[in-house]
């Protein structure tokens, strides 16, 4: 299950690598009726843009200097009017309250407990061997019985068109493109079907109906090439992710196993 705290720390990740900000100015940013608006709200926010790219300049803090006025301004007027008491607010308050603190926990937890390079290259390694080294164009047509199977391989066998038949007789989603299941691996397959069109010289058809949890197959390959296996420089960022998303999964389900939840 993917968690939206899971995603939120995923967003996140770069604020760890972030650059240092200057040291901040001291006293308060500005005072609103009386009220202070403390400098760090500020630094706060210049840290979390300059994670997106925002460079830190004089003109970017006098923007930040005047939204967060504007925010005190609007506060304070809420709080006046009594809207900030009721329910609704007070439960988006604590909901809000709980993400950040949450978030901040899965931050320091990924930064003791980070992905590593061997990992990363475990992963790839694993999913490169379960790819294999070639990929297949197959078409396929889906039927119910084993009765109906046999007799459209009759008819292949007589010269009956494969992509007509698909298109009239199979169950299968793909029927209005005549079976075509395009390039796929071996792996994506029921293991029954795989076997079976990987034993198939390119051209040919099964000669015998080939039975899955879906129904019967007639399955005919149409070619074959070697896989295309992605280097790990360019899928490394998506390897990582991944990875951190199965941890913090982990985190969660083991502190639910500790948690009473009655």
């Amino acid at each position: 299950m993917k968690l939206p705290i899971l995603a939120a720390a995923l967003a996140a990740l770069p604020t760890l690598a972030a650059a240092q900000a200057p040291a901040p100015e001291k006293g308060p940013l500005a005072t609103v009726n009386g009220v202070a608006v403390p400098r760090e709200r500020m630094e706060f926010m210049i840290k979390q843009q300059a994670a997106r790219g925002t460079p830190d300049n004089p003109q970017i803090r006098t923007q930040l200097r005047e939204e967060l006025i504007n925010r005190e301004v609007l506060l304070q007027e809420a709080t006046r009017t009594g809207i900030a008491r009721s329910r609704d607010v007070q439960t988006q308050l604590e909901l809000a309250r709980q993400e950040v603190i949450v978030q901040a926990y899965l931050r320091s937890y990924l930064e003791k407990n980070p992905v590593s390079d061997a990992e990363i290259q475990s992963e790839y390694d694993r999913a490169k061997a379960q790819t294999g080294t070639t990929e297949y164009k197959a078409r396929h047509i889906l039927v119910e019985t084993e009765d109906e199977a046999k007799r459209l391989i009759a008819e292949l066998k007589k010269g009956a068109k494969f992509e007509e038949l698909a298109q009239k007789h199979s169950r299968d989603s793909n029927k209005d493109r005549g079976g075509d299941l395009g390039w796929n691996v071996p792996g994506i397959y029921d293991k029954t079907f795989a076997e079976a069109m990987v034993k198939l010289e390119k051209g040919r058809m099964t000669e015998a109906p080939v039975q899955t949890r879906f129904g019967f197959h007639v399955i005919r390959l149409d070619d074959v090439r070697p896989v295309k296996f992605p280097a790990l420089a360019e899928v490394k960022g998506r390897i990582q992710q991944r990875l951190t998303q199965i941890r913090i999964e982990k985190l969660v389900s083991d502190l639910r196993g500790k948690a009473k939840v009655e």
